[in-house]
């Protein structure tokens, strides 16, 4: 672009001929371009510097836009801490809202909630929520997506909670066309409000599912699901990659911490740096 402009451009500065031309910051190197500037994180070659020249480039996401949370544990299934001691946290990060979503019954290797737990836990939150009205506590769970996509409740039980978020847990090498169909079929629910961790993956120690991301984010964008950014640095799940695609499907995406402790709400800052390689807004963006 420089080159074309009459410029040269390299590690010494931009110069017309010899002439070094004065420029204060990188900012200032796009502006004598005709650009507009691309934050660090866009840097891709991803059609990036296309927006920048014809001013469509997103207002990404800043953590100050975070308003709140989803995806917690509590001491209930295999968090460490209390429902107390993590509103607290929360109100004191600022944040306006939570939703609790321990793990359902199926997963038993980390204290899945039975019926009897379930209510209980919903009486506590439906009393925080009288004695703080100026913050809410929404009721979920993170249900297993059964081998055949159903989710791990009866309707009677589903119907009750504010979200489900439905992940997979188990059976991670089914074949691709299975494992994707499981997947479609749990986001058909009508009580399934969002997808957690898409594929599954543990950074350097685990690699994803077989699925075809874009045929998920497809689906998606049909049964209006809401697809989980994990926050979590071992997951980052769904990975920035994808998430441009999920723009353009109109697919919403929530930044959770699937917070297992008070201070793993502070997860969600990772969250946003990841979103924001992803070309997100605050708009596209559920909290």
């Amino acid at each position: 672009i420089a080159k074309k402009k009459g410029y040269k451009l390299n590690e010494y500065g931009l110069f017309e001929e010899e002439r070094l031309i004065k420029c204060g910051d990188e900012a200032d190197v796009y502006r004598k371009l005709d650009l507009d500037y691309v934050p660090p994180e866009l840097r891709e070659d991803n059609g990036e510097v296309e927006a920048a020249s014809s001013g469509q480039l997103p207002r990404l996401i800043e953590l100050n836009d975070m308003r709140g949370a989803f995806h917690i544990h509590t001491d209930y299934s295999d968090g460490v801490d209390s429902l107390e001691k993590i509103v607290e946290t929360a109100k004191r990060m600022g944040l306006s809202y939570i939703g609790i979503s321990d793990h359902s019954k199926t997963a038993a290797y980390a204290g899945g909630l039975k019926t009897d737990k379930i209510l209980r836990q919903w009486e506590i939150i439906d009393q925080l929520n009288r004695n703080a009205p100026t913050f809410r506590i929404f009721k979920g769970i993170e249900s297993d997506i059964l081998s055949d996509g159903s989710l791990d409740y009866d309707e009677d039980i589903l119907r009750g909670f504010d979200f489900v978020i439905g992940s997979v847990h188990s059976q991670f090498n089914l074949p691709k066309e299975e494992q994707e169909r499981r997947i479609v079929n749990a986001m058909k629910n009508p009580y399934m409000t969002m997808l957690g961790h898409p594929t599954g993956r543990l950074l350097l120690s685990r690699d994803g599912y077989d699925v075809d991301m874009r045929t998920i984010i497809d689906a998606a964008a049909e049964t209006r699901t809401i697809i989980e950014l994990n926050a979590s640095p071992y997951r980052f799940d769904i990975d920035w990659r994808c998430m441009k695609y999920a723009k353009e499907k109109g697919v919403m995406v929530s930044i959770n911490p699937d917070a297992h402790s008070a201070a793993g709400l502070g997860e969600i800052a990772y969250g946003v740096d990841m979103a924001r390689k992803g070309w997100q807004e605050p708009a596209d963006i559920l909290n």
